[in-house]
């Protein structure tokens, strides 16, 4: 059972269904809730689709999406060749044909931001993602609590070393929901 992965994606629309098939497949083998496993694939989604619709490919011509999961914590991540303006959430009035991604994401989401390193932007959000393990009922999704205690991950999100990517060197912006 896979605790993350890094896919490189062709920046084509068809690349949304490949990363929400594989996420759910990988989350669904490690037990997680089917709700978290629901909530991760449109936050997946939209963070693809943001990155179709207003970023450059990276160099190579593709988009990178990541994901881990550190025991009741999971990161999802997508590069791109960056834009001509910041990722941020847009109003997304009723009226609106589009804008309501990154509204999306921040209500799912436990918290979300974005990185800038050379050549590349990365949009990233983190959620619980508490196994269906008896021994995890206890931390079952709850609806009503917007923002977990994650008290359990002191700096989960500047975490140096960490084999994923070190923020540390990067310049970093965070949005949490209200």
């Amino acid at each position: 059972m896979r605790a993350s992965s890094v896919v490189l994606l062709p920046h084509a629309p068809s690349s949304v269904a490949v990363a929400r098939r594989r996420l759910s497949s990988e989350l669904i083998d490690s037990g997680v809730y089917d709700a978290v496993v629901d909530d991760a694939t449109v936050i997946i989604s939209e963070l693809i689709s943001n990155a179709l619709r207003h970023a450059r490919p990276l160099p190579s011509g593709q988009v990178k999406v990541r994901w881990r999961r550190l025991e009741d914590v999971l990161e999802l991540e997508v590069s791109d060749g960056g834009a001509m303006t910041e990722p941020r959430r847009g109003p997304g009035t009723l009226s609106s044909l589009g804008g309501r991604g990154l509204g999306i994401v921040e209500t799912l989401a436990d918290g979300w931001g974005v990185r800038h390193e050379e050549g590349s932007t990365t949009v990233w959000a983190i959620l619980r993602a508490p196994s269906t393990s008896a021994d995890c009922a206890a931390h079952a999704p709850d609806r009503v609590q917007a923002v977990p205690d994650l008290s359990e991950w002191p700096d989960l999100l500047d975490e140096p070393d960490d084999g994923f990517h070190d923020r540390s060197r990067t310049a970093t912006s965070r949005a949490f929901p209200a």
